[in-house]
């Protein structure tokens, strides 16, 4: 595997920020030098019109259970109009305005459960998120013993998500036993005078067995320690990824007329690394 040095200050901003309900301290970019191992990437660079590579993406199909338990309106597939590769070394997930299947919407939701998992290390992903009302894009996580201990006892980890009515903001959350859904804990970061759909943007976490840093660009908005949570901290074992694209749901309210449709997230990498000494 690749060895990476890498740095985490100030220098690796790209953007002009505003914080929003977070610690918005600067000393907290005074890190300490990190030595990454890649251990783990996607740079899809497939064809165009060509499906995730299956041995290291599974899909998740269907209307799910209570819309996904958030109320969603999307079915997801495995279809290439709803997810594939651009040609151009990026994968595109495309939520449409259609019927299907008893659906108006489509969407896609891939993972890599049963194909990759980590504790611990660098997850990140350069992405640009779609935009409108009722849009949902995020890249998360999940502890890879969730079909035995059911969520959230497995946890989550939210590394970005959006809501498209409001595309200049995205989340970073946590979510466990005794602080879930609504009660997740969970911070936001703003982009001043720019939008997440116009540019690509690096989003990441940082995780330990003490604490889960958060990412936009290389900026540290975020910190969330053992001793902040209200519940007990599930995030010593393995967790897998997910990329999708939700319409609807509790999180964000239903589309309306005027959202725009097609919308996508174009994503051009997925890496995760563990660190070295």
């Amino acid at each position: 595997m690749k060895k990476i040095a890498m740095k985490n200050s100030l220098f690796l901003a790209l953007t002009v920020v505003t914080l929003i309900g977070c610690n918005s301290d600067d000393s907290k970019q005074e890190l300490d030098n990190r030595n990454w191992q890649l251990t783990w990437s996607d740079e899809f660079e497939g064809t165009s019109g060509e499906l995730p590579d299956a041995t290291k993406w599974a899909f998740d199909t269907g209307t799910g259970n209570n819309g996904w338990g958030n109320q969603e309106l999307q079915n997801y597939t495995n279809r290439p109009q709803n997810i594939a590769m651009d040609g151009n070394g990026n994968l595109v997930i495309t939520a449409l305005k259609e019927s299907y299947q008893g659906s108006q919407y489509t969407s896609a939701r891939i993972k890599t459960q049963n194909l990759f998992s980590q504790t611990y290390g660098r997850f990140e992903a350069r992405l640009k998120t779609p935009y409108g009302q009722g849009l949902w894009p995020a890249f998360w996580m999940l502890g890879s013993n969730v079909d035995t201990v059911t969520w959230p006892q497995c946890g989550e980890i939210d590394i970005m998500e959006l809501r498209g009515q409001k595309p200049s903001i995205v989340n970073g959350s946590l979510h466990g036993p005794g602080y879930s859904g609504g009660d997740a804990i969970t911070g936001s970061y703003a982009l001043r005078s720019n939008r997440f759909d116009v540019d690509f943007h690096i989003f990441a976490i940082e995780w330990n067995a003490d604490t889960v840093d958060y990412f936009v660009d290389g900026y540290l908005y975020q910190r969330f320690e053992k001793s902040d949570l209200p519940g007990e901290w599930v995030y010593d074992h393995p967790f897998f990824m997910i990329l999708n694209v939700a319409v609807g749901g509790n999180f964000l309210g239903n589309p309306t007329p005027q959202t725009p449709f097609p919308q996508k997230m174009t994503i051009d990498y997925v890496r995760v690394y563990k660190e070295v000494n």
